[in-house]
This record gives C-alpha cells, sequence and structure tokens, in this order.
C-alpha cells in the first residue's frame, strides 16, 4: 500500500478504490514502464532509456522501485560484470494490462475526436 503522505490521502482513508489505484499509479512514467513490459515481457534497466527516451535515470530508478514495492514489477539482479538487472510485471501487474489497454483505446479515439473538430475549425 502506498505510504500516507501529506498533503495526500492515507491509505486508511480512501473514498473509494479508485484513488488507491491512481495514486499507485501516479506519476508520469509509470503507465508507461508498465506498458513497456507487457510489451516486451522482460527489460533491462538500460533498455528503458532507450524504450522511454525522456525519462531520466533518477526519475527511471525511483518509479521502479515504486513500483515493485507496490508489487506491480519484479527485480532480478544476475551476477555478471557489470551487474544486469532486469524487470518483468508480476501476476499483479499484468492484471493493470486489461485496464490500460482500455485506456490506449480511449485516448486513441479522444485524440481522434480531437483531430476531427480541429479540422472543422
Amino acid at each position: 500500500m502506498p505510504d500516507s503522505r501529506e498533503h495526500k490521502v492515507s491509505c486508511s482513508n480512501y473514498q473509494c478504490e479508485i484513488e488507491l489505484t491512481l495514486e499507485i499509479l501516479s506519476g508520469k512514467w509509470k503507465a508507461l514502464i508498465i506498458w513497456e513490459l507487457h510489451l516486451h515481457g522482460i527489460i533491462r534497466y538500460n533498455e528503458f532509456r532507450k524504450l522511454i527516451p525522456g525519462v531520466t535515470q533518477k526519475m527511471l530508478t525511483q518509479q521502479l522501485k515504486e513500483l515493485e514495492k507496490y508489487g506491480i514489477v519484479s527485480r532480478t539482479v544476475h551476477p555478471t560484470v557489470p551487474p544486469t538487472t532486469e524487470y518483468q510485471l508480476t501476476e499483479l501487474g499484468n492484471e493493470l494490462i486489461p485496464i490500460m489497454s482500455a485506456m490506449d483505446q480511449w485516448g486513441k479515439k479522444y485524440v481522434r475526436l480531437y483531430q476531427e473538430e480541429q479540422t472543422q475549425k
């Protein structure tokens, strides 16, 4: 569960579970990280930087740690030189994919409608 934060809803005080889900997924990069893991299965840390070019190393590390803490992503470190770190979705993380697919479809529809509206002006 997310930690209680100042000026944020604490875990014991959600109005509904949608708030909890949004807090877990909040952050500019978490949804993209989850989606890329869905598309590619297992991703090495440095591969994320290529797949999501706008993310900084600090932010990627922070977002991956939070997703791991919440049980959405699992992390495996291979004892090579240098160490290789791989990430993949957990079973719980995979349960988010239908939700994210629906969000993807909704977003595509919204963009299409917005573009149609702009061409009519």
